[in-house]
């Protein structure tokens, strides 16, 4: 039998942003709930070392620290619910409805949107089994592990050379592999690495598998592919990053909610507030520049606290909606 699930916060999505907005707005009695998706615990769940999150002196597990996250949010008095969302309805302003996988009805009077974005991935073979062993998206979560060994970048836009840039503070040998001729990032990041003497660019290269023994050792090496010519080459490596851009998982917003071209949701400048009052954004679905677990618990907790604002403006109108009518 199907179900309605009441509450004064929804939200949409787990990981550091989910669940850090559900820790807040728990403390403040809201009495949360957290549909938790598809991949509860967000990207965090499939990334091994995490040597960056404030807090641990030593490396901890993305899976551990989200358990940790979600056994946190329970505590304070969140529901965890093993759903996906698959429509909302954002008419009429608050209360605002979400329609799970199962069929359940879940109403909030202010909606949390964490769904996050994941990493595109070139799709070759093993590049799923070397993950977080040699092959990673984020040279600024796991650069720190290739100190003084050789990585290359896979990609050629902003973020691939944004990536081989940050990646020269920790390797003399960096590789900035891409398959045209010619790059489509910005002019000054451009100027930025052709005139920096730790990297090397391969032109009209494509990646055709990621090579090594994930059991021991990582990856080994590339094979390459000359997309000109034809030829196929191998290039070894201690650490391949794969930058070709991420995907925000907002397909379940478009037309409802405002997105920039690149299907982020658009939030008032230093706000996690969207157009429509009442509906937050936190995280990485509206954050296509840091895209950082320590980033994402932050705007997690700017939206369950714009959230318990929003709600305190709906209990004075009411109110004074209340003592009118009496009057």
């Amino acid at each position: 039998m199907m179900a309605t699930h009441r509450t004064k916060m929804l939200i949409i999505g787990s990981g550091p942003a989910g669940y850090s907005a559900a820790i807040y707005a728990a403390r403040a009695m809201m009495e949360p709930i957290v549909v938790q998706g598809l991949q509860p615990g967000g990207q965090l769940t499939i990334t091994t070392d995490v040597e960056n999150y404030p807090g641990f002196a030593d490396v901890v597990q993305g899976p551990w620290l989200m358990e940790q996250m979600q056994k946190q949010a329970e505590h304070v008095g969140t529901r965890m619910m093993w759903d996906t969302i698959v429509d909302v309805d954002l008419t009429g302003g608050s209360p605002f409805r979400a329609i799970g996988d199962s069929g359940d009805e879940y109403i909030g009077d202010v909606l949390v949107i964490a769904t996050g974005a994941q990493a595109k991935w070139l799709g070759v073979p093993g590049e799923m089994e070397l993950g977080g062993k040699g092959v990673s998206a984020c040279a600024t979560c796991d650069g720190f592990f290739y100190r003084g060994k050789k990585v290359v970048v896979i990609g050629g836009g902003n973020t691939a050379v944004e990536e081989a840039l940050y990646l020269t503070n920790h390797s003399d040998d960096v590789t900035l592999i891409h398959r045209r001729d010619s790059l489509r990032s910005e002019r000054i990041l451009q100027e930025r690495l052709f005139a920096n003497p730790k990297i090397k660019v391969l032109w009209n290269k494509a990646v055709e598998s990621f090579e090594g023994n994930p059991a021991s050792g990582g990856l080994t090496h590339l094979k390459l592919r000359d997309t000109a010519t034809g030829e196929d080459s191998e290039l070894h490596a201690d650490g391949a990053f794969v930058a070709i851009g991420h995907a925000p998982a907002t397909e379940l917003f478009k037309g409802k909610l405002p997105m920039d071209d690149g299907g982020y949701l658009e939030v008032e400048a230093g706000t996690p507030k969207t157009a429509i009052p009442g509906v937050f954004a936190c995280g990485d679905v509206m954050d296509h520049t840091y895209r950082q677990a320590v980033t994402a618990a932050g705007t997690g907790c700017m939206a369950a606290l714009d959230a318990e604002r929003f709600l305190a403006t709906l209990d004075y109108a009411e109110q004074m909606g209340e003592s009118e009518a009496a009057e």
